[in-house]
């Protein structure tokens, strides 16, 4: 049964809730976004916050971005960052560790569209196939992308043509994450 980019990603982050919550006997801990306001915020500590994932009222879309390239963002791309506020959540994939990129609030979103906009940009300039990011590695110059063309999750090395296949789309590779929190 194929499974949407929605369902795969709350089905991942109720996965590291459980993960966490497991671990530490708590909601998610976060201290970089202690002074952010967000609707995913549980609890406020002077130097913390407890989150948990919140299911936007209404999906968010990057029309701003498709009309500040000129071009159309894949469907997948849209759902993946328009459907729920987040803190990113740490996962592995086949044993290679990431940092999956989520949408805190809605100021959050705003940096994310100029972030998105700026790599679709320098893309453009480098003649390469369009690509939105959706993770981070811990080699600061690779990422994990969708190809806007294909709706593949490709794993890329920035500025360059270097490009690895790790799924055929977004919801089986949202599937295949394995949480990680530290115990």
């Amino acid at each position: 049964m194929a499974h949407s980019v929605a369902e795969a990603l709350h089905t991942f982050s109720q996965r590291y809730l459980d993960a966490y919550q497991a671990a530490h006997q708590h909601l998610p801990e976060n201290e970089e976004l202690a002074d952010w306001v967000s609707p995913c915020v549980e609890q406020k500590f002077e130097h913390s916050v407890y989150w948990q994932p919140v299911v936007r009222d209404e999906a968010a879309d990057l029309t701003n971005v498709e009309n500040g390239i000129e071009i159309a963002l894949h469907e997948d791309i849209h759902a993946f960052y328009g459907i729920q506020y987040s803190a990113d959540m740490a996962a592995s994939w086949n044993g290679n560790a990431l940092n999956l990129l989520q949408v805190w609030s809605d100021e959050d979103y705003q940096r994310l569209q100029e972030n998105i906009l700026g790599h679709l940009v320098m893309q453009r300039r480098l003649k390469q196939k369009p690509t939105v990011f959706i993770a981070t590695t811990d080699d600061e110059m690779e990422v994990v992308s969708i190809c806007n063309l294909t709706g593949n999750v490709i794993l890329e090395k920035l500025g360059t043509d270097n490009r690895q296949v790790l799924s055929e789309d977004v919801a089986s590779f949202l599937l295949q994450l394995e949480p990680e929190v530290d115990a």
